[in-house]
C-alpha cells in the first residue's frame, strides 16, 4: 500500500523521503563511489562493467548510461549524489538545470531565468494546495 503524502502531487518533484531513499540506495552508493579516483578510472574504462558491480535496477543503470538526469531523480537518485556523475562528465549545475527543464533551454537561458527570479510558481505547486488556497 502506497502512503499518500501532501507533497506527492507537486509536478516534477521527487522528495527524498525514506521510501525514495530506499528505492535509490544502490544508485546513490554508485554515485558516492565516484569520490575515489580508482573508481572514476574504472567507470571511465568501462561504464557498463563498473555499473554492474552495483545491484541497481536495469532502469537505474540505463539512466546513468544515458545521463538522464530527471530519470535518475525519479528512480531514487539524490540530487547531491547524482551531481557526482555530472562532475565526472565536467558538467555544471546550470547544465543540469537546463537539461531538467520541462521545456528545452540552454545553460545560458537557465542561468538568466535564475537571475530573473526562477520559474513561475504557477503550475509548479501542490495541486491540492492550489485548489484549497
Amino acid at each position: 500500500m502506497s502512503e499518500s503524502r501532501d507533497y506527492n502531487d507537486i509536478p516534477g518533484t521527487y522528495v527524498m523521503d525514506g521510501k525514495h531513499s530506499r528505492k535509490g540506495y544502490h544508485l546513490n552508493m554508485f554515485c558516492m563511489s565516484l569520490n575515489k579516483a580508482e573508481n572514476r578510472e574504472a567507470f571511465r574504462a568501462d561504464e557498463e562493467a563498473y555499473l554492474n558491480t552495483f545491484p541497481m535496477t536495469p532502469e537505474q543503470r540505463q539512466a546513468v548510461l544515458d545521463r538522464s538526469w530527471l530519470e535518475l531523480l525519479r528512480l531514487g537518485g539524490n540530487i547531491y549524489f547524482t551531481f557526482k556523475i555530472a562532475a565526472f562528465d565536467r558538467l555544471n549545475m546550470q547544465h543540469l538545470g537546463a537539461a531538467m527543464s520541462d521545456t528545452p533551454m540552454t545553460e545560458e537561458e537557465f542561468a538568466q531565468m535564475m537571475i530573473d527570479g526562477g520559474r513561475s510558481i504557477e503550475g509548479n505547486r501542490s495541486k491540492t494546495e492550489a485548489k484549497n488556497g
